[in-house]
């Protein structure tokens, strides 16, 4: 049964959400939560190795089906080998990217179609939706810059895709937040990072009082 909160992270590249999600585990663990972090796709062995694949430049030839199909397999071992479990023992997870990025990425953006990249992600997480998911809004043209000045971050795939490509996905995420406001929540990532930093604890924090 579950008894924990599942939080996801959602944006486009360069959005902060890395760096964000750090500092809010930091802080609810200080107010004495128990958090576990973790990423998609990635966040154990099997998944961070379909990481690999999917992200490794070198891959330009991938099909949008092969990709969006990656990234559910992904996210299925994800799910049943650390996100359950956590969520199981009453622990708040703190996910970033999730299923939204799939709608938003490979069936809009991509032109695959929401409804058939949710289909493969249905079967893939059955009803486990997250209860809060927050995200932080950002032109392609900030958050490209930022990634670009970003000496630590290492350049993935996705990162060399089309300016219109990086549009389509933040209009695909409005597309979402217009369809589901009662789950997801927009913050400004333009902002100043302790108003974005802020303003995301105070989503939160309401909402686990809810």
């Amino acid at each position: 049964m579950i008894k924990g909160y599942f939080i996801t992270i959602e944006g486009g590249e360069g959005a902060g959400k890395t760096s964000l999600i750090t500092r809010l585990a930091n802080t609810l663990q200080k107010k004495g939560m128990n958090v576990v972090t973790t990423r998609e796709p990635g966040g154990i062995p099997i998944a961070e190795k379909i990481r690999t694949v999917i992200l490794d430049t070198e891959h330009t030839m991938m099909d949008a089906r092969t990709e969006a199909l990656l990234y559910a397999a992904s996210r299925r071992q994800h799910l049943v080998e650390k996100v359950i479990p956590a969520l199981e023992e009453g622990k708040i997870v703190i996910c970033d990217r999730f299923v939204d990025s799939s709608l938003a990425y490979q069936g809009y953006a991509r032109g695959l179609g929401m409804d058939a990249v949710w289909g493969i992600n249905e079967f893939a997480i059955g009803d486990m939706m997250p209860m809060l998911t927050i995200f932080m809004d950002v032109s392609p043209e900030v958050g490209l810059a930022r990634i670009s000045q970003a000496a630590d971050r290492e350049i993935n795939r996705l990162d060399l895709e089309r300016h219109s490509f990086h549009e389509r996905v933040r209009e695909g995420y409005k597309l979402l937040l217009s369809k589901f406001p009662e789950r997801i929540e927009l913050v400004d990532a333009e902002a100043e990072r302790e108003d974005v930093f802020q303003a995301v604890l105070a989503i939160v924090e309401r909402r686990l009082k809810q």
